[in-house]
């Protein structure tokens, strides 16, 4: 498995523990898209200072990396209801 596709699932699975574990929806994906970012900076810098890669070729994959996560949290934030509302 490509270590992108591992982030990508390190990140679904991030928000899924978030959600729940903390009752309000807002509140957990507040703190996903703030740890998520924090997570997906450091993989980019890793990647670019000991990996070798040049910024532009890891900006691109960081975009992914922190976008899709961050994309289903707020649309599981939108479209699903609080269940424990």
């Amino acid at each position: 498995m490509s270590h992108t596709a591992i982030m990508l699932v390190a990140g679904i699975a991030l928000l899924v523990m978030l959600r729940l574990a903390i009752r309000d929806v807002r509140r957990a994906t507040r703190l996903f898209i703030l740890l998520w970012l924090v997570i997906s900076i450091g993989n980019l810098l890793v990647g670019v200072l000991y990996a070798g890669y040049g910024w532009g070729e890891e900006a691109a994959i960081w975009i992914l990396v922190f976008g899709t996560p961050a994309a289903v949290a707020v649309g599981a934030a939108l479209f699903v209801p609080n269940p424990r509302a």
